[in-house]
C-alpha cells in the first residue's frame, strides 16, 4: 500500500507512527516565503496567529511582543492549533487562547472579546473568515501579511492507495493537475476538508486535531480496510 503526504515529513518520524510496510512518498505542493516589513508598535492591540509560517516571519521581522501581564499595553496573544503554540513557545511567548480553526476562534473572539483590537499576522492566501466576520460585529481587525504561500502545482504521476493534505492551499495545488478520485483522502482538520470538497465526491478522512499525531491516529485507525 502507498500513500502520498503533501508535505515533507521525517522519515523517521511516519515509520514510527506507520511501521515499515506502508510505502510513503512526500511531496511539498506549496512553498512559503517570509515578507519582510519594518516592525511597527504593536502597543494596545491583541495579536492573532494561524499558522506556524506566520509565527516564524513575525520573529524573522524582529516584532516583540509584550507580554508582560502586569503592563497596561501588554499583547494578549491568540493562535490557532497547536503547532502554532508550539512555535510561539520556542521563541518564549505563550497564549492566551488556544483554538482548533479560524472559525472557532472568531466566534469566540466575537462572543468574549469585543473591546479588544487585533492584527493577524498570517500569508497572502490565509482563508478570509476573521476578515469577513469579525468587521460586521465593529471588532477592530487588521490583517498584516508577513508571508506568501506559493501553489506549485506539481504532476504527480504515480498511482496511490490513500493520500494526506494539511491545508487548503496545498488542496488547490494538488487538484489543480490532479485527480482525487479512486484514493482514501485524508485531511488535518475541518477548513482543509472543505476545501476538498470543492474537488471530489469521495469521502474525506477528516483528523480530530490539527496536528500529526491525530492524522496519523486516523490513518492507522483506517489503515485496515485500505489493505
Amino acid at each position: 500500500m502507498k500513500i502520498l503526504f503533501t508535505k515533507n515529513i521525517d522519515p523517521s518520524i511516519i515509520s514510527k507512527e506507520l511501521g515499515e510496510d506502508i510505502l510513503v512518498d512526500c511531496v511539498e505542493v506549496i512553498k512559503t516565503n517570509p515578507i519582510m516589513i519594518s516592525p511597527f508598535d504593536l502597543k494596545n492591540y491583541s495579536l492573532i496567529f494561524t499558522s506556524v509560517n506566520g509565527v516564524i516571519s513575525f520573529f524573522k521581522n524582529r516584532f516583540r511582543p509584550n507580554e508582560d501581564f502586569t503592563a497596561k499595553n501588554y499583547n494578549k496573544i491568540y493562535c490557532v492549533g497547536e503547532k502554532t503554540k508550539r512555535e510561539l513557545r520556542k521563541h518564549g511567548f505563550g497564549t492566551f487562547k488556544v483554538l482548533k480553526n479560524a472559525e472557532t476562534l472568531s466566534r469566540f473572539i466575537i462572543g468574549k472579546c469585543q473591546h479588544e483590537q487585533f492584527l493577524h499576522f498570517c500569508g497572502n492566501l490565509a482563508i478570509n473568515v476573521l476578515d469577513k466576520e469579525l468587521p460586521l460585529q465593529n471588532i477592530k481587525y487588521r490583517k498584516v501579511t508577513i508571508y506568501n504561500t506559493e501553489e506549485i502545482n506539481p504532476v504527480i504521476t504515480e498511482k496511490y492507495h490513500a493520500a494526506v493534505f494539511f491545508s487548503p492551499s496545498g488542496v488547490r495545488s494538488f487538484a489543480k493537475r490532479n485527480s482525487l478520485e479512486g484514493m482514501k483522502l485524508f485531511s488535518i482538520g475541518e477548513t482543509t476538508s472543505g476545501e476538498l470538497r470543492n474537488y471530489t465526491q469521495e469521502k474525506i478522512f477528516t483528523s480530530e486535531e490539527n496536528t500529526l499525531t491525530s492524522i496519523f491516529a486516523l490513518i492507522r485507525k483506517e489503515i485496515g480496510s485500505i489493505i
